[in-house]
């Protein structure tokens, strides 16, 4: 059910694996973060882990995971908002302004939001350092949203006991069309953003 280098890191590391492996996931690498959040509740459970520093770990991992993003988003992701955005969907010069406006106004609320959509936790980071969200700001809520998310999971994984692998595979599947639709509304958005730019010129 999880992936065996997973447990395998938990098992040998105990609390240091799960921090490093949320981590390393939530930077971007393909770890499937919730199921280790669940999996985790699951050995608390068994009293193989214990509950407070379990929940320690996964909101340190968490929080170093995601600053790891925004700290990767002040080049490529600057660049890229800044200069592909003009290039390849033909956006106005003022364009990287306005996101800028538009994210340190209303971006920051996605941020604890997006820890529940696979993939995209990764991408608002990026895009909140892209767009200069201060980082006062960014921590407030991204790592409420990383406390919310862990406790979340943990918790999941201890109350389902022996059935966290089959209510996980239902959940997974959800979660997985989530962001799929997040993708297509994101790409429809700046489709048709682009049309307009496009019939105004």
């Amino acid at each position: 059910m999880i992936d065996s280098i997973a447990a395998y890191w938990i098992s040998s590391y105990g609390y240091w694996g799960l921090t490093v492996l949320l981590m390393l996931g939530i930077a971007g690498l393909p770890i499937p973060d919730e199921t280790l959040l669940t999996f985790s509740g699951f050995l608390v459970y068994k009293r193989e882990l214990q509950l407070a520093p379990t929940l320690l770990s996964a909101f340190g991992g968490s929080c170093l995971g995601i600053t790891l993003s925004y700290t990767i988003g002040r080049f490529p992701g600057l660049y890229l908002v800044s200069k592909m955005g003009s290039r390849i969907f033909k956006f106005s010069e003022d364009y990287p302004a306005k996101a800028e406006a538009w994210f340190r106004r209303y971006g920051k609320w996605l941020l604890p939001v997006a820890y529940f959509v696979p993939g995209l936790r990764h991408l608002v980071a990026i895009i909140a350092r892209a767009t200069k969200l201060s980082m006062p700001v960014f921590a407030a809520f991204a790592y409420g949203g990383a406390l919310l998310w862990s406790v979340t999971f943990v918790c999941l994984g201890y109350s389902l006991g022996e059935n966290w692998g089959f209510v996980m595979t239902g959940l997974h599947r959800h979660m997985v069309f989530a962001a799929a639709m997040a993708v297509v509304f994101v790409a429809a958005w700046i489709m048709r953003r682009s049309a307009i730019v496009r019939y105004k010129r």
